[in-house]
């Protein structure tokens, strides 16, 4: 879908996105960021560190968090920003719920507000911005 920046306001929700945190998604991301991190693919070493399972990585949480704005906001608009933080580890079995609401439209550039939610609570909160082609109209 393409969503027009004429159409967006400030205090607008996006809808959620559960995305189910199997194994395979979080070692396959891991792996293709090329972080090797045994915490992110060896569940003995990882509950060895401390953890009760492998966890997803900051790169795969980031894209997710990327994907998750760039879907709603449409295939022309460019990523200019992701900023988050993290918080509670995802583990394979349970699920990411993210929700977002536009924070500020100026000038064609959006920003949103983002948390992504599991079992643990939240796991990645912060902002992503972008840029809707020409700047816009209002």
């Amino acid at each position: 879908m393409t969503r027009r920046y004429e159409d967006i306001a400030v205090g607008d929700t996006l809808p959620e996105l559960a995305i189910p945190l199997t194994r395979t998604l979080i070692v396959a991301t891991a792996l293709a960021t090329r972080d090797f991190q045994d915490v992110h693919h060896d569940p003995d070493l990882a509950r060895e560190r401390g953890s009760k399972d492998v966890f997803m990585n900051i790169l795969t949480s980031n894209g997710l968090v990327g994907r998750y704005v760039t879907d709603w906001a449409g295939p022309a608009i460019s990523l200019r920003r992701i900023a988050i933080r993290l918080g509670a580890p995802n583990h394979p079995g349970d699920t990411m719920t993210l929700s977002g609401e536009v924070l500020s439209a100026r000038d064609g550039v959006v920003e949103v507000k983002v948390v992504g939610v599991n079992a643990l609570g939240t796991h990645a909160s912060g902002t992503v911005t972008v840029a809707f082609p020409e700047g816009g109209t209002r």
